[in-house]
């Protein structure tokens, strides 16, 4: 074994040049991931594996208090980091050591760590934190409802920042557990299966746990007083079912809509392929507001949902999205028809079932609603802009895409194209240049003419695209999908 000897002020001079080079190549990570439409959401110089959140949450004041765990890696030489979040930090540690923080514009927090983080290096991120989230504003509005008797967190594209701290982008996905204490005889929901219920001193936690990767805004929680159903799917896949105690003469409907979840998911699996985790249900909070959500696993459904009635459909259309949305999510916001054309064309699969209208009849009535002069047409579902990513057109005229394609490669291809996508692609993020040049490996067609057509141009389509202009009379489901559409995610 050869040796270098090294004299003692050769190795002190060594060590001094040494760590001054090897500092000057951390630099601080990005305050955003890189998402035009939202150019200071999520965050640049890692990637987050896993959150565990130990959570207290007091329903009379809104007071919520809590640890959050991160496990991360550094894809940079990192100095420093950001995490979304908009409550107040009290402490923060890194690999065990504590950490300076500060607050910078809308939602960054702000996080230099004793020492860099090396490139691919491992490391562990504890935030204690506490503060009332129905009174914190970020971009002049909270996304946590409150109710009469607790709290809801549920929004997109953004809700993780009122009540933990995160990588908030749908790119950078991890599993969760959620670990939250209520006065007894409240209940906490969030999403996953429940490990463990405990009671003691009067507070019960509540223990959830998601194994499967999931993006931040998919992340929820429901703390209240609950009615829950549980059950099993044909292939004993856990049904969890959540009810407000007071939905008033809302709550028949919610319940003849929600109940359906276990029987809406087989049937979604003969359309999409198996079924990506290990548990499904809804929640219906006493909440003001009127949209539904994918959240994973659980979703979110408003009373105002109900209103007119039970509404199956916007049932499959939330549970469409456990694939299409949730599985498969977006690489950017611009990205959104990947989740809710598709969700919405599996609202005219299910009206094509029950004997409702076919999905070529709804989209033969959809098109012919809206003249060429309708500013319906302006709208390019494949790039809305983020003021308009929520655009009915992003709905219906995307699901109008997804029939021409279906008329375009024939039932055979199309249907295995809507299995094969969540299978090639579960559990991962995807552009919409990544579905198209899939549609054509699975048909052999060239399909990019057909895509610009009815998802870039800002005109309405020639008719033959579809298989006819007019529509004879509305399709009898079309009240239903349009309600859901109006207030769904």
């Amino acid at each position: 074994m050869y040796r270098r000897l090294i004299v003692p002020g050769a190795l002190a001079a060594s060590l001094v040049l040494a760590i001054p080079a090897s500092a000057a190549d951390f630099e601080p990570g990005a305050p955003g991931i890189g998402d035009p439409y939202y150019p200071t959401y999520g965050n640049g110089g890692y990637d987050v594996s896993h959150y565990d959140l130990h959570l207290t949450y007091q329903p009379k004041t809104d007071l919520l208090r809590g640890t959050a765990t991160i496990l991360a890696s550094a894809t940079q030489d990192l100095s420093r980091f950001d995490l979304d979040f908009g409550l107040t930090a009290s402490e923060v540690r890194v690999n065990g050591e504590k950490a300076r923080f500060a607050t910078s514009g809308v939602q960054e927090l702000q996080i230099t760590p004793p020492s860099g983080l090396p490139k691919g290096s491992p490391f562990t991120v504890v935030v204690k934190y506490s503060g009332k989230p129905s009174k914190v504003q970020l971009w002049g509005f909270t996304s946590w409802q409150r109710t009469p008797d607790g709290g809801v967190a549920a929004n997109e594209p953004e809700a993780a920042a009122w009540w933990f701290p995160s990588n908030d982008h749908p790119r950078d996905k991890a599993t969760y557990d959620v670990s939250v204490a209520v006065p007894d005889g409240t209940q906490a929901i969030s999403n996953g299966t429940l490990q463990s219920k405990t009671s003691r001193l009067g507070w019960t936690r509540f223990d959830w746990r998601s194994h499967k990767p999931q993006a931040t805004y998919l992340a929820t929680l429901a703390v209240g007083k609950f009615d829950i159903t549980t059950g099993r799917t044909a292939d004993g896949l856990p049904v969890v079912n959540a009810y407000s105690k007071d939905l008033g003469d809302d709550y028949g409907a919610a319940k003849a809509s929600v109940e359906r979840t276990g029987e809406v998911t087989e049937w979604l699996e003969s359309v999409f392929g198996p079924y990506p985790y290990d548990a499904v249900g809804g929640y219906v909070p006493n909440v003001p507001s009127h949209f539904a959500l994918e959240t994973q696993t659980r979703p979110f459904y408003s009373p105002a949902q109900f209103r007119n009635g039970a509404n199956v459909s916007v049932i499959v259309h939330e549970l469409a999205h456990q694939w299409y949305g949730d599985s498969v999510s977006v690489a950017g916001w611009k990205d959104i028809w990947l989740n809710e054309g598709f969700a919405t064309y599996a609202q005219w699969l299910w009206s094509e079932k029950e004997g409702d209208g076919t999905a070529q009849q709804l989209a033969d009535y959809a098109y012919a609603r809206h003249p060429a002069s309708d500013p319906f047409w302006t709208v390019k579902p494949g790039d809305p802009g983020p003021d308009k990513q929520f655009d009915a057109a992003v709905y219906d005229r995307g699901a109008m895409a997804i029939q021409a394609l279906r008329n375009a490669v024939g039932d055979k291809d199309f249907f295995a194209i809507l299995k094969g996508w969540p299978r090639v692609r579960r559990y991962g993020n995807a552009k919409i240049s990544d579905f198209v040049a899939y549609a054509e490996k699975v048909s052999g067609k060239p399909l990019a003419s057909l895509f610009d057509t009815w998802l870039y141009q800002p005109s309405r389509p020639e008719a033959p695209a579809l298989r006819s202009a007019f529509a004879v009379e509305r399709p009898a489901s079309w009240r239903r999908i349009e309600a859901a559409h109006a207030c769904a995610g």
